[in-house]
């Protein structure tokens, strides 16, 4: 089942204290740069996750999920839709407990992938967004 629910989707971000940001970039106009960005700033302890980049603001960035040296609690993804089966896939082999899916990303295949595996799944939301209405209130 997709996360829709505002009380479940608290209950995640204020749980949470690792996030991995895939896709996350060093261009500084791109949201996946701010949010990153953002959700350091807020306190979560950041991995960005690019095979593009060694390093975004002196930060090590992790080729894929697989490299991440301790557990994740949210996998936050940034990328095209059709290729987030694998990411799916990799979050549920490093045992993440959510799969978050940013604005404009969704994909099925990949959701039932996840729950199958016992994740929660975030489809189609703003991370930032959701912290800010939700945590910030």
């Amino acid at each position: 089942m997709i996360i829709d629910d505002d009380a479940a989707l608290r209950s995640i971000l204020m749980s949470a204290r690792t996030i991995a940001v895939v896709g996350a970039s060093q261009k500084t106009w791109r949201d996946s740069y701010s949010v990153l960005q953002f959700l350091q700033r807020v306190g979560y302890k950041l991995y960005p996750v690019n095979p593009a980049y060694r390093q975004i603001d002196s930060k090590k960035c992790y080729a894929s999920l697989l490299e991440l040296p301790e557990p994740i609690d949210i996998v936050d993804v940034f990328r095209n839709p059709n290729y987030v089966l694998q990411v799916a896939k990799d979050a549920v082999a490093i045992q993440a407990k959510t799969i978050w899916f940013q604005s404009g990303i969704v994909n099925y295949d990949a959701a039932r992938v996840a729950e199958k595996a016992g994740l929660h799944v975030v489809m189609d939301r703003c991370i930032r967004l959701m912290y800010r209405f939700l945590v910030e209130q």
